[in-house]
């Protein structure tokens, strides 16, 4: 093979395999059997602002979690989800201190990472980390993860 054909072969190689998708979560949805009393919760205790669905479509609560990441409840009543803590929702914030102070302010119980009611989970990392149920029992954690 010709040394610039094989040059240019390996750029186009090593371009391909230097792509990067750069992805970003657009958002997650939740199935609900509650949709007014969970959103609530999302709007009033979480502090997400609501955004409008597209359609105005009945059986849909948006909300704006971060920039353009998106949380979405859609109302089935015949779907039935099993929870679990491992399958959760994470939001971090810098004031998690705050943020229990706001939880037993509103009577909203959370646990340790083993089950600990009231208690804050200390990960190796060094960061702290909550968990609590909406409405519909979907597990959330809140911790003070530091992102760029």
């Amino acid at each position: 093979m010709h040394k610039p054909l094989f040059l240019l072969l390996s750029f186009i190689i090593l371009q391909i395999h230097a792509q990067d998708f750069d992805f970003q979560i657009d958002h997650s949805s939740l199935i609900v059997n509650n949709l007014d009393t969970t959103a609530d919760f999302y709007s009033n205790i979480l502090k997400l602002k609501e955004i409008p669905h597209p359609d105005k479509a009945p059986g849909f609560r948006w909300f704006a979690v971060q920039g353009n990441s998106q949380l979405h409840l859609i109302y089935k009543d015949t779907v039935v989800m099993k929870k679990h803590k491992s399958m959760h929702l994470c939001l971090s914030t810098p004031n998690l201190e705050t943020f229990v102070k706001h939880l037993e302010s509103n009577n909203i119980e959370y646990e340790d990472w083993p089950g600990t009611k009231g208690a804050v989970t200390l990960r190796s990392d060094g960061v702290r980390q909550i968990y609590l149920t909406d409405p519909e029992g979907y597990w959330i954690e809140v911790n003070n993860a530091k992102h760029d």
